[in-house]
């Protein structure tokens, strides 16, 4: 088997239009593509620096056949490099996020927190230590 070449995770989402205010408009990911290409999208690709994040809406018969919901725990959680953590955790908050860890130093050096998306996944803000 060949090396795959690139990894991009995709969220399933219940309401596009919230996700992309988390996602885009609040943590700053250029949104970079769009399907359909016109009116309300179904999917979009947000590009944060070299990384990209997939967001689809829902679907009672997705693609692969599997039902995406219920779903229970959290098999992933995102990773999002941000310059403060402090300052994003406030932003997300504002936005109605809940805050499942407020921001701390941890001992490897980064200062981070968790905060729930919403569709409830896990996202940890992670910046560089104070």
């Amino acid at each position: 088997m060949k090396q795959a070449s690139r990894i991009m995770p995709m969220l399933s989402v219940a309401d596009m239009a919230r996700s992309l205010v988390f996602y885009r408009d609040a943590l700053g990911g250029e949104q970079i593509y769009q399907f359909p290409p016109d009116g309300e999208p179904g999917f979009v690709t947000l590009r944060f620096g070299q990384t990209e994040l997939g967001i689809g809406l829902l679907s009672k018969a997705p693609l692969h056949g599997v039902p995406q919901r219920p779903a229970s725990g959290h098999r992933v959680e995102l990773c999002v490099n941000v310059e403060d953590a402090d300052e994003a955790v406030e932003a997300l908050k504002n936005l109605g996020a809940p805050v499942v860890m407020a921001p701390q130093n941890l001992p490897w050096g980064e200062r981070s927190a968790y905060v729930e998306d919403p569709d409830g996944n896990l996202v940890m803000l992670a910046a560089p230590g104070r």
